[in-house]
């Protein structure tokens, strides 16, 4: 049975985070249900960054690297990232992209563990994660190793120097024991790097606290700073003086505009910056992460957590679709829903404005940010499925594959 209207709308009405979604800009008539992809517009965002043309950029021209603190922007956003993920605000470095960031750190990491010769990930973990890695272990002249989620404790041995992991799986929505997992690779000798794309902004995360040492998240999912924002990067404490990535630039000297012949690096996460940063994303990432102030990040896990069960639970009821069901312990904001034909299902329920995402070649997801869904979403998503499910619409010839997976 579907949830009620009634029921939902009493939960809208108790839920502490309803205000959050006045801070976005979402268009009429549209359950979005892709902000764990691309986060939806930031009210704040058009005119802040109609400011850093006009005034910064047009006014003040070159002057603005410093009297509109441009040139301190990705120290700045890292630092008011830092609490979103349990780190400490210079631990922390907005910069380039989730890739570059990922073989930055890796390759600090085996640095920081000569003769050592291997890097360990789950086999499942989202493939660009992986592409990486085989670029950095081809380079380095180490072996990428990928084992299955059970098995890679026992992976840990006295060869592996990084073990690479996605905090929240991008399909199942498994969520690692980050503590757990960073312990058993501490003991085993070897350092943790987390992929907190599918984390940061939806979960708690607390990187200090569960023994972290490096770690990267996306700035345009969860974090709302538009598409192809930049990422962040973190580094514990206790490597801020001794990790060195392969990658350097001079934005990660210590004295950049010394314009010294030779490299050295900067103290803390600010060695990881490479080239001049990007300002008008830099400005739209700003805006995304203060959609965060004064959120309770418990509060907003627990209401996703929510939204999850309510879906899946309604989903588990309509014909012909089959439901991945929530890991019974901690996940992610997000839930699979499957159908053989899930690009065309996908199509048809864009067309009636629901909107989430697939992935081939039988999965279709569904994201639930907490800052700007509504319990009252999951009814309208759950009608719009069972409608073209049952009017079988999603055969007809519009809805034929084409372009991109979305």
């Amino acid at each position: 049975m579907l949830p009620s209207p009634a029921q939902l709308a009493a939960l809208d009405a108790a839920d502490p985070l309803s205000a959050a979604r006045a801070r976005f800009r979402l268009p009429p008539g549209i359950v979005y249900l892709d902000g764990n992809s691309l986060g939806p517009l930031p009210a704040a965002l058009p005119d802040r960054l109609a400011q850093t043309v006009a005034s910064e950029w047009g006014d003040g021209l070159i002057r603005s690297w410093n009297d509109a603190g441009w040139i301190d922007l990705p120290v700045l956003l890292g630092a008011a990232i830092a609490p979103i993920v349990g780190a400490e605000p210079a631990s922390v470095v907005a910069c380039d992209s989730v890739s570059l960031n990922l073989f930055k750190l890796a390759s600090a990491a085996l640095a920081l563990r000569p003769g050592r010769r291997t890097i360990l990930m789950e086999a499942s973990d989202f493939p660009t994660d992986a592409y990486v890695m085989q670029g950095l272990a081809q380079l380095a002249g180490v072996t990428l190793k990928r084992v299955e989620r059970a098995d890679l404790a026992a992976a840990l041995d006295g060869d592996v120097a990084l073990l690479l992991l996605t905090h929240a799986h991008y399909v199942t929505s498994q969520v690692h024991d980050m503590e757990v997992m960073s312990a058993t690779a501490h003991k085993a000798g070897a350092l943790t790097l987390w992929d907190l794309s599918h984390s940061a902004g939806a979960l708690v995360v607390n990187l200090d606290a569960d023994g972290a040492d490096f770690a990267v998240g996306c700035g345009y999912k969860f974090l709302n700073g538009g598409p192809g924002a930049p990422a962040f990067a973190y580094m514990a404490r206790r490597h801020w003086d001794t990790a060195q990535p392969a990658l350097t630039g001079w934005m990660g000297h210590a004295a950049p505009f010394d314009f010294a012949a030779d490299y050295a690096p900067a103290s803390g996460a600010r060695r990881l910056l490479t080239g001049t940063p990007p300002i008008l994303a830099m400005r739209a990432l700003e805006a995304g992460v203060a959609t965060f102030d004064g959120i309770d990040l418990a509060a907003a896990e627990s209401k996703s957590r929510q939204l999850v069960h309510l879906f899946a639970a309604g989903a588990a009821t309509l014909p012909g679709v089959t439901v991945d069901a929530p890991p019974a312990v901690r996940h992610g904001a997000h839930v699979i829903i499957r159908h053989p034909e899930a690009r065309r299902v996908m199509t048809a329920l864009i067309a009636r404005g629901v909107i989430g995402d697939m992935r081939p070649p039988d999965a279709m997801r569904f994201g639930f940010p907490a800052l700007t869904t509504r319990f009252a979403d999951i009814g309208l998503a759950l009608e719009a499925v069972q409608a073209v499910l049952t009017s079988g619409e999603w055969r007809e010839e519009r809805f034929a594959p084409k372009g991109m997976v979305s």
